[in-house]
């Protein structure tokens, strides 16, 4: 009942701001368009299309919040007036009540805001979907006032998402049974990956332990600085860190009178990317916009500002090394490796032809090569990809759905600061020098060095060990005599036995002879 009305809301919703009018008016069936006109009888919008759907989103709730969010960074596959407006989904989406943050604060930590803090701004300085951010002067416990800012939860949030997740299951649940693409898309295992990442986003603790092992990562970087979390003041409503300041990225202009080199810039969000991906499996998955800045301060000018680590990706070893691979061979655009590695990942059926597989992929990425960002389309390429897979039965694979998603925001915010980027050439580099190092001394002596402590345990017990398995042999070899004596004296019965049978059978056969004697002589 509740996803009923929950479906019945949203299709409101969709009429209320004429969005069907956006969707049915593009479609060339005169029929789609005589409904579209039905549907809009006696009514009128006075609001901007972009606008209306903007406001339809935030009505929705933070499920549909997101998508406008990864949608904003897509400039080149919308119109401009709607992007605009989605933009504003990044951190401007309506705040609630300052009276609840505090209410919320004062619970979390059984103290009045005037307690914990020396001056706390009432009014937030950021709004997203999931929480909203005030900023705020605490005294540490050196007596030193820093300025922080404190991440607060949106109220009643774990009620509005069980709604559309429930009503998004039951919809995986029809696609798998009705398309022909069911089983291949995996829409179900999608859903719950996406399940998985929303209920981890409503822990901020969860997320301020994200941000603590992204900061320890890029630390060595020295391209990207992550907040230090205050762990006293972190709550699983309420987390406390240290402010950043820096200007938005979308503002390239304001950045470079700053004295920032943008094409710079633009490489260097690159290779966090694949440093975070690739080194380390472990990828903030959330970066539109609204999540980064950079900094202008003299010492750090330029550097990138991680912020909101609710979404991180993360990728297992064999996860890491089959797309490296496949990066790998595809930037030497070696499509038959490509199609190999397909094949022995099992992403595609066993039986599918290499040369087949290696031709449908050529097509789709040789026309990209040698290309400057502003030429192509990450998302036209996934775009064919994913029309080539549905020929070879390409499985979806749902671990992988946050990486696709971060990756088009990567190529967003690239088009927006450098449209001149050469996407491969800057990324191949980074590639090759990461399989050297998978593959070279530097790893081998990497992996002893983490295995030395295992290594040094071991050792002292290396005798006693040696001692049990010698005793163990011995004890197997003398199980191995007394079963070999067992079958010797088996054989020995089984041979008096047959013994025993015929002595009967010729004594019986005897006595039918002698029998048969006597009656011939009586005759």
């Amino acid at each position: 009942m509740n996803r009923f009305l929950r479906g019945s809301f949203i299709v409101w919703t969709v009429w209320r701001y004429g969005l069907h009018e956006m969707v049915l008016s593009n479609f060339k069936q005169p029929l789609l368009r005589v409904l579209a006109h039905l549907l809009s009888l006696g009514r009128s919008h006075t609001k901007p299309r972009g606008e209306r759907l903007r406001l339809a989103l935030e009505g929705l709730g933070p499920i549909f919040v997101k998508f406008g969010q990864v949608m904003s960074t897509r400039r080149d596959l919308l119109p401009e007036d709607i992007a605009e407006e989605l933009a504003k989904l990044q951190d401007r989406v309506p705040p609630f009540s300052s009276d609840i943050a505090v209410a919320t604060i004062e619970r979390a930590f059984g103290r009045s805001v005037s307690e914990i803090f020396e001056s706390f701004d009432r009014v937030p300085v950021a709004s997203a979907s999931i929480a909203q951010v005030h900023f705020a002067l605490l005294k540490d416990k050196t007596g030193t006032v820093q300025e922080v800012a404190v991440k607060v939860l949106r109220p009643n949030m774990l009620p509005a998402i069980e709604k559309d997740l429930s009503l998004m299951r039951m919809m995986a649940g029809w696609l798998e049974k009705v398309s022909a693409d069911g089983k291949r898309l995996k829409p179900r295992e999608v859903v719950a990956e996406f399940d998985k990442h929303l209920h981890d986003e409503l822990d901020l603790v969860r997320e301020a332990a994200n941000a603590a092992q992204l900061r320890r990562n890029m630390q060595s970087l020295n391209l990207v600085l992550i907040p230090e979390m205050y762990w006293d003041y972190c709550h699983p409503e309420v987390i406390v860190m240290e402010r950043m300041k820096g200007l938005p990225i979308s503002q390239v202009d304001a950045l470079r009178s700053a004295g920032v080199d943008i094409p710079q810039l633009a490489k260097d969000g690159v290779t966090i990317f694949f440093t975070q991906v690739f080194r380390d499996g472990f990828f903030h998955a959330d970066m539109h916009p609204g999540n980064i800045q950079v900094s202008v301060e003299p010492e750090s000018l330029g550097r990138y500002i991680s912020l909101d680590f609710g979404i991180v990706g993360t990728l297992t070893e064999f996860d890491k090394e089959y797309l490296t691979q496949n990066f790998s061979a595809f930037f030497r655009r070696d499509y038959k490796r490509v199609a190999e590695l397909h094949i022995e990942s099992g992403w595609v059926p066993s039986t599918t032809r290499v040369d087949e597989l290696e031709s449908a992929i050529r097509s789709v990425c040789e026309p990209y090569f040698d290309r400057p960002l502003k030429e192509i389309s990450l998302g036209m390429v996934l775009m064919r990809l994913f029309q080539t897979s549905r020929r070879f039965n390409v499985e979806i694979q749902p671990q992988l759905v946050l990486l696709q998603k971060t990756l088009l925001n990567i190529e967003g915010l690239g088009r927006q600061l450098d449209p001149e980027l050469d996407l491969w050439n800057t990324a191949k580099p980074f590639l090759e020098q990461w399989m050297i190092d998978q593959v070279g001394p530097k790893r081998f002596i990497q992996q002893l060095r983490e295995q030395a402590p295992q290594y040094a345990k071991i050792l002292p017990q290396l005798p006693r060990l040696m001692h049990d398995y010698l005793k163990q042999t011995t004890a197997s070899a003398h199980e191995r005599n007394q079963l070999a004596a067992l079958l010797a004296e088996q054989q020995r019965t089984n041979r008096l036995l047959q013994a025993i049978v015929y002595v009967v059978i010729g004594f019986v056969s005897t006595l039918i002879v002698l029998q048969a004697l006597e009656r011939f002589q009586q005759i």
